[in-house]
């Protein structure tokens, strides 16, 4: 029976922490890559050629829709098998990828909303006043589509930090596998695993807290601009 010991803790402490490092710059590559790729997706929906829009729709699909641990592990230790264009990546790379390109496909559609919320009144005008396709895009669309997604993505990046772990199957020396080296060194997991617990915890909650914070600013600036738009109506 293994009985905790604060003796332990105290002990696997220091090296469940030297992991922490890897964690957090493993979430920050992934998030940043998701974010930068879900621009892909959101552009796939306006493609106007409906094969081409349908093809890259059902692979968004089939994305979100298969587990992130086993897109990982094709990643890793199937795509160097793949005849001609295989190559082997690191499990730092790989695990970028796997990640990053699974939730770019939820922050693409995160994306797809707010630039839907965008008032047509703004694309006429910006069609009234011929402006080129970036200056629409960088001026008028995307100031305004933006910030009612921050409080959503900021979702999405506690919920990929807390995803992260999952590299640690294809070789990532973060915090979850410094704790499992550890007890499998002293035969002792109950303290070293409590201690990844309470590192997620103490980083994940006051970001929750954030999230839900900027989620009530924006909802009160909207909700204002909206009793604006009626009483002037």
């Amino acid at each position: 029976m293994n009985n905790w010991s604060w003796d332990i803790f105290f002990d696997a402490f220091p090296m469940v922490v030297q992991g922490l490092g890897i964690t957090i710059g493993l979430t920050i590559a992934c998030y940043v890559f998701a974010l930068i790729f879900g621009f892909f997706w959101t552009l796939v929906k306006q493609i106007p050629i409906r094969p081409i829009r349908w093809v890259l729709s059902w692979i968004m699909e089939f994305i979100r829709s298969t587990p992130p641990l086993v897109q990982l592990f094709f990643i890793y230790y199937a795509w160097p098998m793949v005849p001609v264009i295989g190559v082997t990546l690191d499990p730092f790379t790989s695990a970028v990828l796997g990640l990053g390109i699974h939730y770019s496909t939820y922050i693409g559609e995160v994306y797809r909303t707010g630039i839907d919320s965008v008032d047509k009144g703004q694309w006429e005008a910006s069609r009234a006043l011929n402006f080129s396709t970036g200056r629409k895009w960088t001026k008028i669309i995307l100031p305004q589509a933006i910030p009612p997604t921050i409080p959503m993505l900021g979702n999405y990046l506690i919920i990929m930090f807390k995803e992260v772990p999952l590299a640690s199957t294809v070789g990532v020396v973060g915090i979850l596998a410094m704790a499992n080296n550890y007890g499998a060194e002293h035969w002792k997991y109950l303290e070293p695993l409590t201690i990844v617990a309470i590192l997620f915890l103490v980083l994940s909650y006051p970001s929750a807290l954030l999230v839900n914070k900027l989620e009530r600013k924006f909802n009160r600036r909207f909700d204002k601009k909206a009793a604006t738009g009626v009483k002037s109506n």
